[in-house]
C-alpha cells in the first residue's frame, strides 16, 4: 500500500516538474524567437497625406500610426521616429493609407506636379507678408493660419465731425479669415519696390522688413474677401492650434489704448 501511495506520489512530482520545464521551454523559444526578429517600430499611413503636410500636422491629425513589424521586413528608409528633428519635414508627394513612412518621401520642398496641389473647389491665393506677419519660418506648407487685417477707419459722412475723425487717422484691426489652409511657401524674400523719386531720406534709409509668399487655399468667396483685403489692407498671419476659438466681429482700435482721447 505503501509502495503504491509512493510510486503514485512520484508520478505527480515527475508530471508537474515536466509540464513546468515544458512551458519553460515555451517561453524561452518565444523570447528566441522574438529576438531573432528584431522587432522594429515604424510609422504607416492610417489616412491619405497629402503632399506638403508636415510630419507634425500629419501626427496631430491622426494620419498616421506606429506599428511593430520584424526587422526583416523593414523597407529601407522607413521612419521609425518623429521627433523635433525631422517632425517640421513635408510630404514630398501623396502618400496613401496603408503605405510605410519612408524617409525620401518627406523633405523640406515639395518637388514635380505636387509642388503646389490646390484643393478640390478651391482657389490658390498667394499673400506678400513681412517675416514677423507669416509668424517666422513656423508657418509651412499643410499649416492652418487666421488672417488678421489692419486698416484707417473712415467716417464717410459729409458732416464737420466726420472731418475731425478723419483728420486723426485712427487706425483698427480685426479678424478677416479665421482659418485658412497653406499650400505653398516662398523660398526667396521678394525684391522690396523702388521707392519713388524724391522720397524723403530719413524714410528711405530706414531697413525695410523682407516679404515672403505664402500661398493659400481658400473658397471662391472668401478669395474675394482676401483679394480685397491683399489690395487695400495690411494683412498679418497666425498660426492656429488645435481647438482655438476666434470672434469674427472683435474689433481693436486706437481708441481702446490708453492715452488716445476720442475725437
Amino acid at each position: 500500500m505503501n509502495r503504491r501511495i509512493l510510486a503514485l506520489a512520484l508520478a505527480v512530482v515527475l508530471a508537474i516538474g515536466g509540464g513546468a520545464m515544458v512551458i519553460t521551454y515555451a517561453r524561452n523559444a518565444d523570447a528566441r524567437a522574438l529576438a531573432a526578429e528584431s522587432p522594429a517600430r515604424v510609422y504607416v499611413a492610417q489616412k491619405p497625406i497629402p503632399a506638403g503636410t508636415t510630419l507634425k500636422d500629419a501626427e496631430r491629425q491622426d494620419m498616421l500610426a506606429q506599428t511593430v513589424i520584424a526587422a526583416k521586413a523593414l523597407p529601407v528608409g522607413a521612419l521609425e521616429t518623429i521627433n523635433a528633428d525631422n517632425n517640421s519635414l513635408l510630404a514630398l508627394s501623396d502618400v496613401q493609407p496603408g503605405e510605410f513612412l519612408l524617409s525620401a518621401r518627406f523633405g523640406t520642398t515639395p518637388v514635380g506636379d505636387k509642388a503646389i496641389e490646390v484643393p478640390s473647389g478651391m482657389l490658390a491665393v498667394s499673400i506678400e507678408l513681412t517675416d514677423p506677419a507669416r509668424v517666422g519660418r513656423f508657418v509651412t506648407p499643410g499649416s492652418h493660419i487666421a488672417i488678421f487685417q489692419g486698416y484707417q477707419l473712415k467716417d464717410l459722412r459729409d458732416t464737420p465731425a466726420a472731418k475731425t475723425f478723419n483728420d486723426n487717422d485712427v487706425h483698427g484691426t480685426s479678424l478677416l479669415l479665421p482659418d485658412v489652409l497653406v499650400i505653398g511657401m516662398g523660398d526667396s524674400p521678394l525684391s522690396a519696390p523702388a521707392k519713388p523719386d524724391g522720397a524723403d531720406a530719413k524714410a528711405a534709409a530706414q531697413p525695410q522688413a523682407s516679404a515672403f509668399l505664402v500661398t493659400v487655399a481658400v473658397s471662391p468667396s472668401d478669395a474675394t474677401t482676401l483679394v480685397h483685403g491683399i489690395t487695400n489692407r495690411v494683412l498679418y498671419a497666425a498660426l492656429r492650434g488645435s481647438d482655438v476659438k476666434l470672434d469674427p466681429n472683435q474689433e481693436v482700435t486706437d481708441l481702446r489704448f490708453k492715452g488716445s482721447v476720442a475725437p
